[in-house]
């Protein structure tokens, strides 16, 4: 009998365990990336990066999806597929990848946590009526923002700035579009076979752009620091996280999984301060606890939205 007690009470444990140390590892490693994309942008192009990262990436969870025999993708799944492809890793990643060649890794990640608000505003536009809270909600980011631009008022004037800023914000705007129709045309599709094939699908758009564009340099000519933060961003990032990213979602309450959002720019902000020595002031600070704290009642509004 404390045999089968002790097995219950340990199985409940690990069924526990594993989502938190999962969403842990999202919180954490997640706000790593940014630290490696603005190292490897320094040496390469962004595009070339994005590309390469999501051509690796792609190949190794399709390899092995073709190894279990996994079936494929049919009719309209493709084509879900493709669009996801190209407003999450083309539009997406690779923008957000663009944006930190110009702009700090820390202010990359703050924009990056933003997509919860161009959810809202898109379903205003479908018709859908906004809740106060959603509204405070957005009023407190804007807030939050203007504090942490202070510190970047002269930097305003620079046109690398403002296109790293351009470019930053229209990743998030992608990002929120590819989350609603993940929503709307959600299929019974394996969740990791689908993102490999966007991946791999996605880099080789990617190439097409950077090719007919100019903008790639020869393999032999990308130093190894860029192979390592390439190589970072392959395992860890499109790899590691991304699992224990749909294994959250799958396995904690929405509330709790979306938790990662408000942790990864804290992440990228201190570990930038230490690693690259890109400022950390007092209003960087207080800006970034408010634009998160209106984050949080975006996310509580939409939440609330769905279960009604």
């Amino acid at each position: 009998m404390r045999a089968k007690i002790q097995n219950a009470f340990s199985g409940k444990i690990e069924a526990i365990g594993l989502p938190i140390l999962a969403l842990c590892w999202v919180s954490f490693f997640w706000g790593t990336t940014w630290l490696a994309s603005k190292e490897g942008v320094k040496h390469m192009p962004a595009l070339q990066l994005a590309m390469i990262r999501q051509f690796l990436g792609g190949i190794m969870y399709v390899g092995y999806f073709i190894l279990k025999k996994e079936p494929w993708p049919r009719g309209k799944q493709w084509g879900t597929i493709l669009i996801l492809a190209i407003l999450n890793f083309v539009c997406s990643n690779g923008l957000s990848t663009w944006g930190v060649q110009y702009i700090s890794s820390g202010l990359g990640a703050i924009i990056g946590a933003i997509f919860p608000i161009w959810i809202v505003i898109i379903c205003f536009f479908k018709g859908e009526r906004i809740a106060k809270l959603a509204v405070t909600g957005l009023l407190i980011c804007f807030a939050g923002i203007c504090i942490i631009f202070m510190d970047h008022l002269g930097d305003f004037l620079r046109p690398d700035f403002q296109f790293g800023i351009f470019l930053s914000v229209a990743s998030t705007i992608t990002w929120a579009f590819g989350i609603l129709h993940t929503k709307k045309k959600a299929a019974s599709f394996n969740p990791y076979f689908s993102l490999g094939l966007q991946m791999f699908i996605s880099s080789f758009i990617l190439f097409g752009i950077t090719q007919t564009a100019d903008m790639n340099i020869p393999l032999t000519e990308i130093p190894i620091t860029a192979w390592w933060a390439i190589f970072y961003l392959v395992i860890i990032g499109s790899i590691l996280t991304f699992i224990a990213f749909i294994y959250t979602l799958q396995h904690l309450p929405t509330e709790v999984s979306s938790i990662y959002a408000y942790i990864n720019p804290i992440v990228a902000i201190i570990l930038a301060f230490f690693l690259f020595g890109e400022p950390l002031t007092q209003a960087i600070a207080i800006g970034v606890l408010v634009t998160l704290t209106g984050l949080y009642l975006v996310n509580k509004s939409i939440r609330k939205s769905k279960l009604k």
